[in-house]
């Protein structure tokens, strides 16, 4: 594994992901779980800890945890235990959270993405199911602070990986990536402002070839950008200190955007600080392989597997399939547009290029898009037959993009409109590159004295005098035929 060194360090991180499962009712209550409800009008007593009250499992959490473990290549436990996790905090009613320590229901696999055109790998520890805490309320303007348990108790599962990141770039590519593995198979919806995707940061920086340093952990990052920005900021004041002859003190420290520094909230506790033990109230969660198959069959067509696909079937570079694949829509669009027009590396290269462009630069979702995938296809085959040049496919594209012209047959209106149709009369063609030679002898003659650039020039004139209608291609070859 390649490593970024900055100032002399290695950097290491390790993530810790919660995400919000998809349930309609809480992990062990059937108290709902929508956002946005007033505070505390959505927990039952169960949730409040209440004496005489019970968990009860919910099975749809226990599906969700077995989608997650299959889409990563993990194992999935035929048998696993929910633990307590006791500490004391004003959002957490019970004085423990249920969470799992020692036998996790998801354990290992492993998240793969691409950084720049390098093919990386995380391997996972473990995901397990737990359940949220409430949320402390703090009212600056009348000086009350108050507690919202509507949060408790809602499903969790939390993705633990090995510290296998080496940069803040690389540690962003990863959250993209598991953010796309659980919204696509629709165990998350991912919404990181709601607190749905909440990923804290494992950071530690160390000499090269030196053990692991001690680490910080970054809470609750709810975007990528304070993601990157946190971790920069983390690996800069932790090789400061060292420098400057301080020990790094393992610590939890949030991120504050406002001025882009982190600061400690408090010490890190140890898994012994919690006394983890395991949960009288609930039994063994048994997981037969039946079970597994049934939701198996159930999933939708995971990411990897796609790309895997796109390269079988359709021949595509490796990286082209996993950036096409970064979401349903992409790929969707993707696929209708090569199975219409057969040209599948040409529609990679509009749909990662031109589209995309367009699309981030007007900060559009690809539903949005106003060219249809039918559309880009049949451009793309009037580019395959010749019809027009890749010069002219802009000129397409941009009327289209600017709803010109619509409906099935609007790519060749605009061709039409535009005049952008592509000159392969033969006789016309030829007498456009003989009136070239003979107004530019000198680069003919810098061309037969082993010039190239001058060849260059003659089919820049060409074009010009077919006012870009020439086929390029065609120019070329009727160029070198006529130069000798």
């Amino acid at each position: 594994m390649t490593s970024l060194l900055v100032q002399g360090y290695e950097v290491v991180i390790g993530f810790e992901t919660h995400a919000q499962l998809s349930t309609q009712s809480k992990i062990f209550s059937r108290a709902p779980t929508a956002f946005g409800a007033e505070p505390n009008t959505q927990a039952c007593a169960v949730d409040l800890a209440l004496p005489g009250t019970l968990p009860v499992m919910n099975k749809g959490a226990v599906e969700r945890a077995i989608e997650f473990g299959l889409a990563v290549g993990a194992h999935v436990a035929e048998q696993s235990i929910f633990a307590r996790k006791n500490y004391f905090y004003p959002d957490l009613p019970k004085g423990y959270q249920i969470s799992q320590f020692e036998i996790p229901v998801v354990q290992g696999g492993g998240v793969s993405f691409f950084l720049g055109n390098e093919k990386k790998t995380v391997r996972l520890v473990r995901a397990h199911l737990e359940e949220d805490a409430g949320k402390s309320l703090h009212e600056d303007f009348i000086g009350q602070s108050g507690i919202d348990l509507n949060r408790a108790g809602t499903p969790l599962l939390e993705i633990v990986t090995e510290p296998d990141m080496r940069s803040s770039q690389e540690a962003v590519a990863y959250a993209k990536e598991l953010h796309k593995i659980v919204t696509w198979i629709g165990i998350c919806d991912g919404n990181m402002q709601e607190g749905s995707f909440r990923c804290d940061a494992n950071v530690s920086v160390r000499k090269p070839g030196a053990p692991l340093g001690t680490r910080r952990e970054i809470k609750n990052l709810n975007s990528f950008k304070f993601m990157q920005q946190a971790m920069d900021y983390e690996v800069r004041w932790q090789i400061e200190q060292i420098e400057d002859g301080h020990k790094i003190q393992q610590a939890t420290v949030l991120f504050d955007p406002d001025t882009g520094e982190t600061r400690a909230m408090r010490s890190k506790e140890d898994a012994a600080d919690y006394r983890y033990f395991p949960d009288p109230d609930l039994p063994p969660l048994v997981i037969g392989r039946d079970w597994v198959a049934r939701v198996q069959a159930q999933m939708t067509e995971l990411p990897r597997v796609m790309a895997a696909r796109f390269v079988a079937d359709y021949g595509l570079p490796e990286y082209d399939a996993s950036t096409l694949t970064q979401s349903k829509a992409m790929a969707a669009y993707f696929e209708a547009a090569a199975k219409a027009c057969g040209q599948a590396k040409w529609v990679s290269n509009w749909v990662m290029g031109e589209v995309s462009r367009r699309l981030n630069a007007g900060n559009l979702e690809l539903d949005a898009l106003p060219v249809s995938s039918a559309q880009l296809a049949a451009m793309i085959s009037r580019i395959a037959d010749g019809s027009i040049s890749n010069n002219a496919a802009k000129q397409v594209f941009d009327a289209l993009w600017n709803g010109e012209a619509s409906g099935e047959g609007a790519v060749d209106q605009i061709i039409q409109a535009k005049g952008l149709k592509q000159m392969n009369d033969t006789s016309a063609l030829e007498a456009i590159i003989d009136q070239v030679l003979a107004d530019n002898a000198e680069n003919v003659a810098q061309f037969r004295a082993g010039k190239e650039k001058a060849f260059n020039a003659l089919v820049g004139q060409a074009m010009k005098a077919s006012k870009g209608l020439a086929n390029p291609a065609q120019v070329n070859e009727m160029l070198k035929k006529k130069l000798g």
